[in-house]
């Protein structure tokens, strides 16, 4: 169990997963237009809301909780086997959003809220050297978390080749890369894969890529946050099937 925080993290866990839900926290005297609507979600929902001191969400939430917070279950990834089958299924052209080691919560927030805007159906990650879906990364995602479908694969270089089986062609990021992020046709099936924070792709993944793409830098920095990166290929796809 863990807390949901944020207006837009709570609005979304209400809306789209009320299931999840054990309790609606709001600090006690808020009776803005935002508290009503989340306790409205929570009455539809048959959830029990309770107003609180601030002090107490203070003491159990980290971060910014901005006077209220949902007490949830974790949100549960799909296993690999559970998400091939549905890989048919997705509205085509279809775009997915490859993780490999991001491990900070806040870079992995920032990157399903971007995956979200951009319609993306699926943000694939291993299951180990990955940030916990906890709530910072929900907050971070600013509820963009919720409708995602989440897949946690055991061996990632192996459900590449199944992606590829399937019909999915791979474009990697890579500082070395001499093709720009634009010079790929995003138009049919793709999914952008991105490595971590420090080193990148590991070896396999970068290997299994079909295309490999960088983004110039012109400043004195060498290299952009991957949650930066991220949205510049993902809204790159957006452009490009506009």
């Amino acid at each position: 169990m863990s807390f949901v925080h944020g207006f837009h993290a709570v609005r979304e866990v209400l809306n789209t997963h009320p299931e999840r839900v054990r309790a609606l926290y709001y600090v006690q005297g808020r009776r803005d237009t935002r508290v009503q609507e989340v306790i409205a979600l929570a009455k539809a929902a048959g959830l029990r809301f309770e107003a609180v001191q601030k002090s107490w969400l203070d003491q159990r939430v980290e971060g910014n909780h901005q006077g209220v917070a949902a007490f949830c279950q974790e949100l549960a990834p799909l296993h690999e086997e559970e998400f091939i089958p549905l890989l048919a299924s997705l509205p085509q052209p279809r775009l997915l959003l490859v993780l490999d080691g991001v491990t900070d919560p806040r870079n992995l927030g920032a990157c399903l809220r971007s995956a979200n805007a951009a319609g993306v159906q699926a943000v694939i990650f291993p299951e180990r050297n990955t940030a916990p879906i906890n709530d910072v990364v929900l907050k971070t995602a600013a509820g963009g978390a919720e409708s995602l479908r989440l897949v946690a694969v055991t061996n990632l270089a192996r459900h590449l080749e199944r992606l590829k089986e399937a019909g999915i062609w791979l474009v990697g990021t890579d500082d070395t890369a001499p093709a720009p992020w634009h010079a790929v046709d995003y138009t049919g099936d793709i999914a952008i894969v991105m490595g971590s924070e420090g080193s990148g792709m590991r070896r396999l993944t970068r290997e299994a890529c079909d295309h490999l793409v960088g983004i110039p830098m012109a400043g004195a920095v060498e290299s952009l946050n991957v949650s930066v990166a991220a949205g510049i290929l993902l809204f790159e796809v957006v452009r490009q099937r506009s």
